[in-house]
């Protein structure tokens, strides 16, 4: 038997842990989706980038020809909306788990933004469909969300602040008030990602509703502005080590005085920030009932970014082995890599892939289990752990600081063995290393998630002491029969 093609872009190793927590579907589905990566989107990522223009106004007027017909034939093939399970979602999603979603996302990875918009699958859609697939009113799935799930229409999330340190989100400052039957924001934002976009139709933006609240973490809601809205201001593209990811881009934005109505209010007042038990926390010591919608968007996100991120680092690693074995690149009459530490940081950079992917997927198998159907062959029911993503918090908070840091290392080395031209325009490791690195601050800086790590480790602390003082004592009953003093 053949093995699945996915073994040629991961690992055996791997796959054989996973391959029986896949549906036939999820097989199936997989396998288009290597071919449709090898067979069109690579091969037409340089001319993507080709037709973003040079000019700093047009390229922002643009939407890539390449992309909307890679579109096409994704949605042919049944590649569409894959990050939307319809575990979750019966209604809009399709039949894949987080575990079948996070191996596809790793491929994706592999072929950057491009991919995943190809696939309609790339942030910040895929977190602002989610957020309104499951808080949505009718009304506002009916108008946003369906055109958002047709990749007809783009979106912005609009959270992070300037002059305040938004990685405590309870800095946020943005206003968000009734007045009669409507909402008036009032807010100074950047690095709102989709907001350049000439596709993009709506923001969310989270903002404090209730200032006053003793609950701070009661204290914000979360709107959804229309991108035409009056007041909305798009200031300027805010750059990545020069990289302004156009037609996309990351914007300053300014909310002044924008009006919209009630209706356009996400779940409820003072409910922007609340738990939801499935998707884990950002910060600690919350109370229970907190971060709900931010939580519910940020939880599987955080699974995807890490395995597009390995896929990222795989490709990279591909790019490194392709120039150190390539002949016309050999210096002093030797191969690269029969230079110094060349073939030992191959070694690392495949061992720190195979073991940041077995962290992630060790995270979405908690998610997700799988079981079945008895006296029916080839069919399956997809059930969600009762435990859900509460159970993968540590591994979550894990991978969101490992997995990206991995990554960058990984790009690194890949740079480093292209010389100078690893770090041009000419190469695409300067910009994956640019995108890779923004994910260590993105969702929180790796600062928060280690001491969150940090603090659940610490409340083992009690356990552990009573383990000891029993063992302790055990030991001192065996000591006291062999008639011995412990030397220890």
């Amino acid at each position: 038997m053949n093995p699945h093609p996915v073994v040629e872009l991961t690992s055996e190793a791997s796959w054989n842990l996973i391959e029986d927590k896949f549906t036939p579907y999820g097989k199936e589905t997989l396998a288009k989706l290597v071919y449709f990566l090898q067979n069109e989107i690579l091969p037409s990522v340089k001319l993507a980038h080709a037709q973003v223009p040079k000019d700093p106004v047009q390229r922002w007027k643009t939407v890539i020809p390449v992309i909307e017909e890679l579109k096409v034939k994704a949605r042919k093939l049944g590649l569409w909306n894959l990050f939307l399970s319809k575990t979750h979602y019966p209604e809009h999603g399709v039949p894949l788990t987080n575990v079948e979603y996070a191996v596809m996302a790793e491929i994706l990875g592999r072929g950057g933004h491009i991919a995943s918009e190809a696939v309609n699958c790339s942030a910040p859609d895929t977190g602002n469909m989610e957020v309104i697939a499951r808080y949505g009113s009718p009304e506002q799935q009916k108008k946003w969300l369906v055109p958002l799930l047709n990749g007809e229409i783009r979106s912005a999330f609009s959270m992070t602040e300037r002059f305040v340190s938004s990685s405590d989100a309870r800095n946020i400052k943005t206003s968000i008030k009734r007045e009669g039957d409507e909402i008036v924001i009032n807010g100074h934002k950047w690095w709102i990602s989709g907001a350049g976009d000439p596709r993009t139709k709506l923001h969310l933006v989270m903002g404090k509703s209730d200032p006053n609240n003793a609950n701070v973490y009661q204290q914000q809601s979360v709107v959804i502005v229309p991108a035409d809205a009056p007041g909305v201001k798009i200031i300027r593209p805010m750059e990545i080590f020069g990289y302004d990811d156009a037609p996309e881009g990351h914007y300053e934005v300014i909310y002044e005085n924008v009006r919209v109505p009630v209706s356009n209010l996400v779940l409820g007042w003072g409910r922007g920030f609340e738990v939801n038990d499935v998707f884990g926390i950002l910060f600690l010591r919350l109370a229970h009932s907190l971060l709900e919608i931010i939580q519910g968007r940020l939880g599987p996100g955080r699974i995807h970014h890490c395995m597009r991120s390995i896929g990222a680092a795989s490709q990279a690693l591909d790019l490194m082995i392709q120039r150190v074995t390539d002949p016309t690149r050999k210096t002093f009459d030797k191969f690269l890599y029969q230079h110094g530490t060349v073939v030992a940081e191959i070694a690392r950079s495949r061992a720190e892939i195979e073991s940041a992917r077995l962290l992630v997927l060790s995270a979405a198998l908690q998610v997700s289990t799988f079981v079945p159907c008895l006296g029916a062959e080839n069919e399956w029911v997809l059930k969600i752990d009762k435990q859900r993503a509460k159970g993968a918090l540590k591994e979550i908070g894990i991978a969101k600081f490992v997995v990206p840091a991995m990554a960058c290392r990984v790009v690194d080395r890949a740079m480093q063995a292209y010389g100078a031209e690893g770090l041009s325009q000419d190469q695409e490791l300067a910009s994956m290393f640019a995108q890779l690195r923004t994910l260590r601050l993105a969702d929180g800086p790796d600062e928060v998630h280690i001491q969150q790590v940090g603090q659940r480790e610490l409340k083992r602390a009690p356990g552990l002491h009573k383990r000891a003082a029993e063992l302790k004592q055990k030991e001192f009953v065996v000591l006291s029969k062999a008639g011995i003093k412990a030397h220890l």
